[in-house]
């Protein structure tokens, strides 16, 4: 018996890779819900967990191994992508510049430190550039690393000393990112409860949701003119979802004439409703909603009928009607003001104020039924994995390179999820999924990809250190993990006015590490770091890549 049983954990086999990663992630798991002076690791001891075990020989098959590490990161960043799609392109107006100037600060000071350490050290070229790879916990710029070797042919060294770098500097990299997250939240003596309500106040006043506000009409030019006269003086789109009109409240029509002493509740972006006092006239005191022998309610529809997601809303016949009033959108946690060019997508929850009739229309032809959103459809969300694999596999090459670059594995899925969360459905892939099924996936990625990271990594410990170099290896790439992520974390706060958990998705995705970005998010209690993340994540991925051949070709 205990023949078979020893077998079952050292024989490889696809039991003895089930069996090892299924007690890696369940210990990794249970230990990160233990705090040290208050503060906890959470799911990066899972690593910790995977590289304990193999440092005690425990090795799993190689090939299923890189498998399980590649898919985990595939799923773990696709899902990121989904989530933080919609925050993503809305992000992109206002702070993207900033936001990717501070990755490249991140990338350019870590890249001085490592020819700095080059000189110093004596180290072959090769080794630094497997150490700061490991040091920013970036595998693709370490397959970039060891494709310009080969392809230059490069004498001198060890060749798999670069890979052994590489797995020395990585799981002090993983540690060094949040450290450097925990350091500057001592320095800045951060109260998390503080930062959250910091942040639900920065976003109601960055926030352009839509606000409604009841206004008296005392434009004498709009007197006796359709509604739609209105509409046509105002640049952005606004909703009249309820008026007072010659003694009865109605749901006006874009036809409806405008008459003297009408009392008009607007739905507008907050720009709006500032100009809307200047057109309309002044807020009015009655409001509309607390008139109760009113026959108009408001009810929250959900859209969960395929077939209204590929048209454009004002080109679905059935809602245009004149007994109800679609006044907000809800996206993803953003509101906008819907209107005819928009088009739907699975989850979209739309207010709606009109008669009983009338709503009932609109729950008829949207759907409202959250059982169909339950289960989540997986054909688009393999799709969309197949694209960015696709992608992330494409060559590129620049001028003066003798070797391509491409944005990998993981930058690859992250890109077409971000694209197809907001674009997805003009192509027919609807790539819904419930918050609950969006974090299950999330959670099975990162640690898989940890698990099979320290599965992979540990038993190299032994062979660095065995005559002291290792020692140095872990110094020099500590060096190159945390300054950088000091530097740009203090030039966010100091000259960009960077909130602390946006500092934390940010230095996370300058370092494009999965790990850092996943207890930064536990840390928020929210999907803050995850927006300025994806950010910073595709460029960065590319300059982590570019700079590891640059190395190569212009130091060996």
């Amino acid at each position: 018996m205990n023949n078979w049983f020893t077998q079952l954990f050292t024989s490889h086999s696809i039991a003895q890779t089930v069996l090892l990663f299924g007690l890696v992630i369940s210990v990794g798991i249970w230990l990160g819900r233990l705090k040290i002076a208050g503060i906890s690791l959470g799911v990066t001891w899972v690593l910790f967990t995977g590289m304990f075990l193999s440092y005690l020989g425990i090795t799993v098959d190689e090939k299923t191994e890189h498998f399980l590490k590649e898919f985990g990161l595939v799923l773990f960043v696709y899902s990121i992508g989904l989530q933080v799609g919609p925050g993503f392109f809305a992000s992109l107006k206002k702070y993207a510049l900033n936001n990717n100037l501070l990755a490249v600060i991140t990338v350019s000071s870590g890249v001085l430190i490592t020819v700095i350490l080059f000189y110093i050290s004596g180290n072959h070229i090769t080794i630094m550039a497997g150490i700061m790879s490991g040091a920013v916990t970036n595998t693709p710029g370490l397959a970039a690393a060891q494709a310009a070797v080969s392809d230059l042919n490069i004498t001198g060294t060890d060749k798999t000393l670069i890979t052994l770098a590489y797995a020395v500097a990585y799981p002090f990299g993983v540690f060094g990112i949040i450290a450097s997250l925990l350091l500057l939240k001592k320095i800045w003596r951060i109260n998390i409860p503080e930062q959250q309500e910091l942040h639900r106040r920065l976003n109601a006043l960055r926030s352009n949701k839509p606000v409604s506000h009841h206004y008296n009409l005392e434009n004498t030019m709009l007197i006796g003119q359709p509604l739609i006269k209105l509409f046509e003086m105002l640049k952005e789109k606004i909703i009249v979802s309820r008026m007072l009109h010659q003694g009865q409240i109605i749901t006006p029509t874009p036809h409806t004439i405008l008459a003297e002493h009408d009392v008009l509740l607007i739905v507008a972006s907050k720009k709006e409703s500032e100009q809307l006092k200047l057109i309309v006239g002044s807020y009015s005191e009655i409001n509309l909603k607390d008139i109760e022998d009113s026959d108009l309610i408001a009810r929250t529809i959900i859209v969960t009928k395929k077939s209204v997601t590929h048209k454009r809303l004002g080109d679905l016949p059935v809602l245009n009607q004149q007994n109800f009033t679609m006044t907000r959108l809800n996206r993803a946690g953003i509101e906008m003001v819907p209107h005819g060019d928009i088009f739907l997508q699975l989850g979209d929850s739309i207010k709606v104020v009109g008669t009983e009739a009338g709503v009932q229309i609109v729950s008829d032809a949207l759907g409202n039924s959250l059982k169909k959103l339950d289960a989540p459809d997986l054909a688009p969300i393999f799709i969309g994995i197949v694209l960015g694999v696709i992608l992330g596999s494409i060559p590129f090459h620049f001028p003066g390179m003798p070797v391509a670059v491409k944005i990998g594995m993981a930058g690859g899925p992250l890109i077409v999820a971000l694209l197809l969360s907001r674009f997805g459905n003009v192509f027919y892939l609807n790539n819904y999924t419930t918050n609950s099924a969006n974090l299950m996936i999330r959670e099975l990625g990162i640690t898989l990809f940890l698990a099979a990271v320290g599965l992979s990594s540990g038993k190299n410990l032994s062979v660095a250190f065995a005559d002291g170099k290792g020692f140095y290896w872990i110094i020099m790439g500590i060096a190159i993990t945390v300054i950088p992520l000091l530097i740009a974390g203090l030039i966010a706060r100091k000259f960009f006015r960077k909130t602390y958990f946006e500092i934390c998705g940010l230095l996370a995705g300058a370092s494009t590490d999965p790990p850092a970005l996943a207890f930064a998010t536990k840390l928020a209690g929210s999907d803050i770091p995850s927006i300025t993340y994806a950010t910073v994540y595709p460029i960065t991925m590319i300059l982590r890549i570019v700079a590891a051949q640059i190395l190569i070709l212009f130091f060996s």
